[in-house]
């Protein structure tokens, strides 16, 4: 107000978002516009909380925050500073609003986000029970690998069931596993995770929302930089499609003529990997966006570019 800052402290619970709307409409402010940084299950409450309220939520990349900040010159850290930050960020930047997602996605993206930490367990007891040095502990570990086996196959079912009880997010299933080399799991964590991959505005947004966007330094003719990928974006993504790419590269016929004409090109299998990640991202987003099934024959009509 009027050039200058007001901040206040809350928690991040129910009781403190309510906290939140009453500071707001002490100060009438309601319906206004609030901005915060995407950080999964600590913002996705407040956000839904607040737009159900009427308020005009953004919920943006943290990347972008940081980088207007660096724009700013802005070097503290304190937690009244950065809301200031992110304040400002939303008066000149203007973002675009928030919507939320609708129940069946929720539940997709949470019972997808619970089978990946099964995995993970189980892969930790595994390891676990192959130093074990005594019969107890390894009868121990033994049952709670069989443990988590079972929930992961009843997990696995409840997937597939919802999916049935939801014929649109079935349906992009079913065009996303048109691809060689995305299966059905693959499949589902690009739409729990994106969310809506249509809902970009070009496929390079998707691919640099997942990390796999290429950068490189280059300046006059002293500093000469190798290009990487920005990996700014969902690690969990990148490694979901590590897999499919390497099946892809095989199995995949537009993709494995792409592979080996990058390999003629003396790319290392590494890099060649990731292009084919990228590539992926493409062909997925091509496909929900048309609605049409993964056609092995595109290239004789639309031949590719690496």
């Amino acid at each position: 107000r009027d050039g200058k800052y007001e901040s206040s402290e809350v928690a991040n619970n129910r009781q403190g978002f309510n906290q939140v709307h009453h500071w707001l409409k002490k100060r009438q402010a309601t319906g206004a516009g609030v901005c915060l940084e995407a950080t999964g299950i600590y913002s996705d409450e407040v956000a839904l909380f607040l737009h159900e309220r009427g308020y005009r939520v953004s919920v943006v990349n943290p990347a972008r925050i940081a980088a207007f900040a660096s724009s700013q010159m802005r070097r503290s850290r304190t937690d009244a500073l950065d809301a200031q930050v992110i304040a400002a960020f939303a008066q000149a930047l203007q973002p675009a609003v928030w919507t939320p997602p609708e129940p069946a996605w929720w539940e997709l993206r949470a019972l997808l986000r619970h089978l990946d930490d099964l995995h993970q367990t189980r892969q930790q007891q595994v390891n676990r029970l192959e130093s074990a040095q005594t019969e107890a502990v390894q009868a121990q570990l033994t049952a709670h690998i069989a443990f988590l086996e079972a929930q992961i196959a009843d997990l696995k079912r409840q997937i597939k069931d919802h999916l049935k009880q939801h014929p649109h997010l079935k349906a992009q299933v079913d065009l996303l596993t048109s691809i060689p080399g995305i299966g059905n799991l693959t499949a589902c964590r690009l739409i729990a995770e994106i969310r809506d991959l249509t809902a970009f505005d070009d496929v390079r947004q998707v691919v640099a929302y997942v990390g796999l966007d290429p950068t490189w330094r280059e300046s006059g003719s002293s500093v000469r930089g190798a290009r990487h990928i920005s990996r700014q974006g969902r690690s969990a993504l990148r490694q979901a499609l590590y897999m499919p790419a390497l099946v892809a590269r095989k199995h995949n016929p537009i993709l494995r003529a792409f592979a080996e004409r990058l390999s003629q090109r003396g790319k290392l299998p590494k890099q060649i990997i990731v292009a084919v990640m990228r590539k992926l991202l493409h062909l997925a987003y091509g496909i929900l966006k048309s609605g049409q099934s993964f056609d092995p024959h595109f290239l004789d009509l639309h031949p590719a570019t690496p």
